[in-house]
């Protein structure tokens, strides 16, 4: 069995009677508080600036993909590209451009006021490109005769107007 021995502490452990007790000093700052977990849906990492800066660039690039194509009675086939097709075909090209520029200014810090949500924007440029595209998809334009059917660049250009409508609803989903 062992021995237990009482041990006697040191007196410089011991506070001195006739001194007053000390505390420790107190911090001059508060203690940092712990910073919150990022959200989800933050940077370019969120799945609505992904699709939004994806379906954008697409629908920029589609004004130079082909439109219509046909062929006269004899002769070779003809293709013409979304921005021979007039003044329509232009403001696709501009319109996916303004929704490319618009990711990259929020993705650099720089915000919109909050009166106007970046998110509707981009639901509002992607549904005017829409709109521009289902123009040229229901009426050929007369100076692009003897095209006579539509090409893949066009029905492109239609996917990826929907996807920046949903690319920007997406993303006010997020910022809710």
């Amino acid at each position: 069995m062992p021995i237990l021995r009482q041990v006697e502490t040191p007196d410089f452990l011991e506070p001195d009677p006739g001194e007053p007790e000390r505390r420790p000093p107190r911090p001059s700052r508060p203690a940092p508080r712990p910073q919150p977990l990022p959200r989800r849906g933050e940077g370019m990492f969120s799945a609505g600036d992904r699709m939004a800066w994806v379906a954008g660039l697409v629908f920029c690039l589609s004004s130079f993909m082909d439109w219509y194509s046909g062929s006269a009675a004899e002769g070779p086939t003809i293709a013409v590209i979304g921005w021979h097709t007039g003044v329509l075909g232009k403001l696709v090209f501009f319109i996916g451009l303004a929704v490319l520029a618009l990711v990259a200014l929020h993705e650099s810090g720089f915000e919109l006021p909050p009166s106007v949500p970046e998110s509707l924007v981009i639901v509002g440029l992607g549904a005017l490109g829409l709109i521009f595209v289902l123009i040229r998809v229901i009426s050929i334009p007369d100076s692009v005769l003897p095209a006579d059917s539509r090409g893949i660049g066009l029905w492109i250009s239609l996917i990826a107007a929907v996807g920046v409508v949903f690319g920007g609803l997406l993303r006010a989903s997020e910022e809710l």
